[in-house]
């Protein structure tokens, strides 16, 4: 399994138009590329305007076509000029055993 996670500062009066579109990138992108097993979104406790992006793939591929789709590339048009990011907080594969 692959995953990321992200963060992405909003402008305050965007809040809620930020939501909107990373839920409903979330939602398109688990039923449309069928390597993407988790899309998350979660609000800072302390500061109301940073957000985080948790996502699994299947492994680094499906990532990749996740990133070159149509729904990360609508995800961006849309939040570009609101939200900055986004940083990388982790990226890399699941280790289970060795």
């Amino acid at each position: 399994m692959y995953q990321v996670a992200v963060a992405f500062e909003v402008q305050a009066d965007r809040r809620e138009d930020f939501i909107a579109a990373v839920l409903e990138d979330g939602r398109r992108s688990t039923a449309d590329e069928p390597g993407t097993i988790r899309f998350e979104l979660v609000e800072d406790d302390e500061r109301p305007n940073r957000f985080y992006l948790n996502e699994a793939y299947e492994d680094e591929a499906a990532f990749i076509a996740h990133c070159e789709g149509g729904n990360f590339q609508r995800f961006f048009e849309t939040v570009q000029g609101y939200a900055q990011g986004p940083s990388w907080l982790l990226r890399g594969s699941r280790i289970t055993e060795r």
